[in-house]
């Protein structure tokens, strides 16, 4: 009954004034910013997050949500239209979807990828509805030992999401880590890491930070790489309901590939980027027609899109019960849910359920309006690849610094995003995992915080960590994921022998 009767007041939450104007800008401004690559739903949110200060918490939340569902169907635009994928997540959907665009089918396609997107999202979340009872048993069986070692949890997927060097992985990571222990001690009141500099007696602003990360280091990418996305004018032909009878008729590859993203999605330091590869991967191992993936195959651009939508769902699932973010976009999700008081946890699925529940319906509701504006201004949708990046960068720098300034009204955070802006670019260009850095960011606080408070509770003693069930269980899930790297292929080398 309590579930029933949050679910009414989220519903009315959610259709308030202007909580669901704020939903449809959301949604509008995350397929623009998802159809321009280089710039996707992380940079997106990073610039609106500061904006939102003056909004009351839930509101400011749902527009963020909406961002980041609308910029995952917005990054199959340039790639079915110039093979160029707006946001990681759709990189696998320019595998099919631009030879369909260059067969004169792009409307099949566009359409293909607004029903498959929809479909995915909603799945998931009708998903997060049916499991959020499970979910508030399991986070109120959660103390400080547990929250540690779930933030532990967390910072040794550096040792799974490091691609290339896990040396340079967790490098970034404990980089991470340090920036996090400047300012005032969590327990004891001493300064660390201010060399009597008093303005950062406070620490670096974590928004700030993400600010730096995803708004200044990608547009010192884009301004380095290009100056025009797309040169060439872009015509787009084919048949909206052929595409939407195409994907109906492929309804398995359809809620596979949400589960999957909805799978991937809920493992921290994943995401879109990889469970868009893993749905097209699948959808092409069951297919009688594999041969033809690549040569404009619609079931390629299903998969990819069904998975993308779904991991939004999946991702919310760790960011909401524990506060860890799934992905650079729920990063960034995690700053605004702190920075307007709603923290992740217990309080999320009790007093504050029909809060929670209000961003379900909001995305409930913003994949139904993705479908109907992704079928209804689909031949409009091309001129956004076109737009110039010379205007494009000075407008989001000037937002992003204005954004930062709006925080604390502190200068000390302008230059926060600068210096993690630079810093950012050239891990980038010499290959550090970004998805590290922002996990000792995000986590590192937690983890601190939660060993403190731990070590108090037990006098000091370590056992407190394996003394119960369930922080025994952590305590196990991170030996295995910090040995499996090193453990496992031996252990393969050894069977296939």
């Amino acid at each position: 009954m309590a579930a029933t009767g949050a679910l009414v007041e989220a519903v009315g939450i959610a259709f308030s004034w202007p909580t669901v104007g704020l939903m449809l800008l959301g949604l509008l401004l995350g397929i623009f910013f998802g159809s321009l690559p280089g710039i996707g739903s992380s940079l997106g949110m990073a610039i609106i997050l500061p904006l939102t200060l003056p909004l009351e918490g839930i509101s400011a939340i749902i527009l963020l949500v909406s961002i980041y569902s609308g910029a995952m169907y917005g990054g199959s635009i340039a790639a079915i239209l110039i093979n160029v994928p707006g946001t990681a997540a759709a990189a696998a959907t320019t595998f099919d979807g631009y030879p369909m665009s260059k067969q004169g089918m792009a409307k099949n396609a566009l359409a293909m990828s607004a029903v498959a997107s929809s479909i995915g999202g909603l799945f998931t979340i009708i998903a997060l509805f049916l499991i959020s009872p499970v979910l508030v048993e399991i986070v109120l069986l959660f103390g400080s030992p547990e929250y540690f070692l779930v933030a532990l949890l967390g910072l040794s997927m550096i040792t799974i999401v490091s691609q290339g060097s896990m040396v340079k992985g967790l490098v970034a990571g404990m980089f991470g880590l340090l920036l996090t222990t400047i300012g005032i001690a969590p327990i004891e009141p001493t300064l660390r890491y201010t060399f009597g500099w008093f303005a950062i007696r406070n620490g670096l602003s974590y928004v700030a930070a993400l600010i730096g990360l995803f708004a200044i280091t990608e547009m010192l990418i884009l301004a380095r790489d290009q100056t025009k996305i797309a040169d060439a004018d872009i015509s787009i032909s084919g048949s909206l309901r052929q595409g939407i009878k195409e994907t109906f008729n492929h309804p398995i590859t359809v809620i596979k590939s949400s589960f999957i993203g909805m799978a991937i999605g809920a493992i921290p330091g994943s995401g879109a980027s990889v469970s868009n590869f893993l749905a097209y991967g699948e959808a092409m191992r069951v297919s009688k027609n594999s041969e033809e993936f690549g040569k404009g195959r619609p079931e390629g651009v299903i998969a990819s899109e069904a998975s993308n939508n779904g991991t939004v769902g999946g991702s919310l699932i760790p960011t909401l019960s524990f506060g860890i973010p799934g992905s650079g976009s729920t990063a960034v999700l995690l700053g605004g849910l702190i920075m307007h008081g709603l923290i992740p946890g217990p309080d999320l699925f009790t007093s504050q359920l029909p809060q929670t529940y209000s961003m379900f319906v909001a995305l409930l509701v913003g994949n139904i309006v993705i479908l109907v504006l992704g079928l209804t201004v689909i031949t409009k949708l091309s001129y956004v690849t076109q737009i110039d990046t010379n205007y494009i960068i000075p407008i989001i720098l000037v937002l992003a610094t204005l954004g930062a300034l709006a925080l604390r009204n502190n200068w000390v955070d302008v230059m926060t995003i600068l210096a993690l802006g630079f810093i950012g670019y050239y891990m980038r260009q010499y290959n550090y995992s970004m998805v590290a850095f922002v996990l000792g960011i995000v986590l590192g606080p937690i983890a601190e915080q939660n060993l403190l408070r731990s070590l108090q509770l037990s006098g000091g003693s370590l056992m407190i960590f394996v003394n119960e069930p369930l922080p025994l269980m952590l305590v196990v899930a991170i030996v295995v994921i910090l040995v499996g790297p090193f453990v496992g292929p031996r252990i393969r080398r050894a069977v296939s022998s």
